[in-house]
């Protein structure tokens, strides 16, 4: 329960992260939807690698290792993101901030599902 509990600040942090450099991106220089999705996401992505490995799961194997199947994992819930802003931004003209923050409480979730059962376990257990 409690590496939930610290997933879940470390996953709000992130979301944070994420919106506030969507923001950034799309607000200040004026990127469209999409490039700033994929900039907020790599932004994110490294936060989330680095907090995870350190504060949730405590992992002790080898960084790249990791980081490699963190970023295969993660790349199809950033890609996941990406399809949900354009379908409910681009296409529906629902407000992107809004759609932001229901798309990143999906991929938190997914993201969870596959940081414990797949990336930041210990090597010698069972999944």
């Amino acid at each position: 329960m409690k590496q939930l509990i610290i997933y879940g600040i470390v996953g709000g942090i992130t979301t944070v992260i994420a919106i506030v450099s969507y923001w950034l991106v799309s607000r200040l220089l004026f990127i469209p939807v999409v490039p700033s999705s994929i900039i907020s996401w790599l932004i994110a992505f490294f936060f989330a690698f680095w907090a995870n490995r350190k504060f949730v799961f405590q992992s002790h194997n080898p960084v790249l290792p990791e980081l490699f199947e963190f970023f295969m994992c993660r790349i199809s819930t950033g890609v996941l993101d990406i399809v949900i802003m354009f379908i409910f931004a681009d296409v529906l003209g629902f407000y992107d901030l809004g759609v932001k923050i229901v798309s990143c409480a999906v991929v938190i979730i997914l993201n969870y599902i596959a940081s414990k059962l797949f990336i930041f376990r210990n090597k010698g257990e069972n999944a």
